[in-house]
C-alpha cells in the first residue's frame, strides 16, 4: 500500500513513514490499529492528567496535613510544693543575773551564863543543938561574900539577855572586831532579883565594861535554896562580847 504511488516503508517496530513525513501510522500488534501523533498526544495528555491530578492530591494532601494544627504535648507540669513548717518559738536565753553582793554577816554577839561560883568551907564552932538558926541575908552594901547554898539560882530568860547584849554592844567595837569577856558579881535577893552587880574582872576595854552593866537589869533568875530555905546570894556572872 502508498499513498498518491508512494512506496510504504515499513521499518523492523512495524511502523511505516510516507514519503511526505506528515503522517505516521503505528502498528499496535495484531490488531492493526493505527494511531496517529495526535491521537498519541492525546493518550499522553491524559496520562499527564493523570498523573498532575494525582501530584495535586498529594499535595493537597501534604499541605492539610502541615496545616493542621500542633497541640504541644502535655509533659507534664511541675509544681514545687513548699510545705509550711510551723517552726518552735525562739527561746530568749536570759542573761545571767547579775552578781549580787553578798549582805555582810550581822555580828551577833553572845553572853556567857555560866555560873562560877565557889563556896567556902565553913567549920562550925560547935555543934548545934536543934534547928540552926536561919543564916543571915548579906548586905549589898558589903563587899561580895560567898554564902552557902544547896540549890544554886539559874538564869531564867536566856533568850531575853542576849538580845540586850546584843543591843548594847558597842557598835564602833562590834564593827572593828574588838571582843571581850567581863566577870560580875551579881547580888539577887531571896525572890532572885538582881539587886547590885559590881566588876570583879575587866574585860580591858571600858566599853565593854560598862556594856555588860547594863545587860545585868535584864536578868531574871531563880531563888537560891539553902536547906530548903531561899536565901539571898550574891553570884558570879561571866559576861562575853563575841563576834561571829
Amino acid at each position: 500500500m502508498g499513498w498518491r504511488g508512494q512506496p510504504e516503508e515499513w521499518t523492523a517496530a512495524g511502523a511505516s513513514r510516507g514519503a511526505a513525513g506528515n503522517r505516521e501510522v503505528i502498528l499496535m500488534g495484531d490488531t492493526g490499529i493505527r494511531l496517529t501523533a495526535n491521537d498519541r498526544f492525546k493518550r499522553a495528555s491524559t496520562n499527564f492528567t493523570r498523573i498532575g491530578l494525582l501530584v495535586a492530591v498529594f499535595l493537597h494532601l501534604g499541605l492539610f496535613v502541615l496545616v493542621q494544627p500542633f497541640e504541644a504535648a502535655d509533659m507534664g507540669s511541675v509544681t514545687n510544693e513548699i510545705e509550711s513548717i510551723r517552726l518552735p518559738p525562739e527561746v530568749r536565753i536570759p542573761p545571767p543575773p547579775e552578781t549580787i553582793a553578798r549582805p555582810a554577816m550581822p555580828r551577833v554577839s553572845t553572853v556567857d551564863i555560866s555560873p562560877d561560883i565557889t563556896i567556902a568551907p565553913t567549920t562550925p564552932d560547935r555543934v548545934p543543938r536543934g534547928l540552926p538558926p536561919r543564916p543571915r541575908a548579906p548586905d549589898p552594901s558589903e563587899p561580895p561574900i560567898l554564902i552557902p547554898y544547896d540549890t544554886p539560882p539559874v538564869l531564867l530568860n536566856v533568850g531575853e539577855v542576849l538580845q540586850v547584849l546584843e543591843r548594847e554592844y558597842p557598835r564602833a567595837l562590834k564593827d572593828a572586831g574588838i571582843e571581850g569577856r567581863v566577870q560580875l558579881w551579881i547580888y539577887l535577893s531571896e525572890e532572885g532579883r538582881v539587886e547590885k552587880s559590881e566588876i570583879r574582872t575587866s574585860s580591858g576595854n571600858p566599853l565593854l565594861d560598862e556594856a555588860a552593866g547594863r545587860v545585868v537589869p535584864a536578868m531574871r533568875f531563880s531563888p537560891a535554896m539553902n536547906r530548903d530555905r531561899v536565901t539571898a546570894v550574891w553570884v558570879s556572872q561571866w559576861v562575853t562580847f563575841r563576834v561571829n
